[in-house]
């Protein structure tokens, strides 16, 4: 009940009136039955733009943090991610990739529609990074297409660290449905698995103009982060 009063009364009618996101191919995305939606990821608003412009209620596997956050703050962020249906889903240890995978079938099973970020994280600069193979585990194991989405302008709305978003025109993008049924039932082959998030990707690309680049997002934010600042040097005198 929650996340219908979310969507149609308090937070979907205020996004479309300050962002005016064009929507495009929203034909696209099935009318009934299971589906996942794979897009790229810019900005934390991704996670509300989106479900606010699809007619189906749509689960977004989250990351844990968003659930554990520490004070007033956080409890409300948590009760407000829960409230709205989205899952935790904690991205350390070896098990973490199999933990989302069996939240996103139980989605799926239920003949719902699962938002998925294929690049794991958001993009630190705006470019599309290499995408992680569950969604191709997701979509060979439960047999569904999968519609790939492009946020463009959204990073520019609310890039990292801004707390706030800025009126910026905003486009989603919804491409037509990938069929992987061809190959089902090799759902533990790493070379399929591998070319099927490759061919997703792909698809994204194509909807965004993004700048890709062949590396998983988290190994690039870490390698940025770890470079050492450079600071202009000063006169001697």
């Amino acid at each position: 009940m929650f996340y219908q009063l979310l969507k149609h009364v308090l937070l979907g009618p205020l996004l479309r009136v300050l962002f005016r996101p064009r929507i495009e191919g929203l034909e696209n995305v099935p009318e009934d039955g299971a589906a996942i939606v794979a897009g790229n990821h810019l900005s934390f608003a991704d996670h509300f733009l989106m479900p606010a412009v699809i007619k189906r209620r749509i689960t977004f596997l989250a990351k844990a943090e968003y659930f554990t956050g520490p004070g007033v703050r956080g409890r409300l962020t948590a009760a407000f991610f829960r409230s709205a249906g989205q899952i935790p889903v904690d991205r350390s240890g070896k098990e973490a990739g199999q933990a989302a995978i069996r939240e996103g079938l139980g989605v799926l099973s239920k003949g719902e529609l699962l938002g998925i970020y294929p690049e794991g994280t958001r993009s630190h600069d705006g470019k599309l990074y290499k995408g992680k193979v569950g969604v191709a585990v997701m979509a060979l194991t439960a047999g569904v297409p999968v519609v790939p989405c492009a946020m463009i302008g959204t990073f520019e709305a609310q890039p990292p660290g801004q707390r706030f978003p800025s009126l910026h025109p905003v486009t989603i993008r919804f491409g037509k449905p990938l069929d992987f049924s061809r190959y089902a039932g090799m759902e533990h082959e790493k070379a399929i698995l591998r070319a099927i998030t490759d061919e997703i990707m792909y698809a994204i690309l194509m909807l965004s103009g993004q700048e890709y680049v062949d590396q998983y997002a988290a190994v690039a934010k870490a390698q940025t982060s770890a470079q050492p600042q450079k600071f202009p040097r000063m006169p001697l005198s």
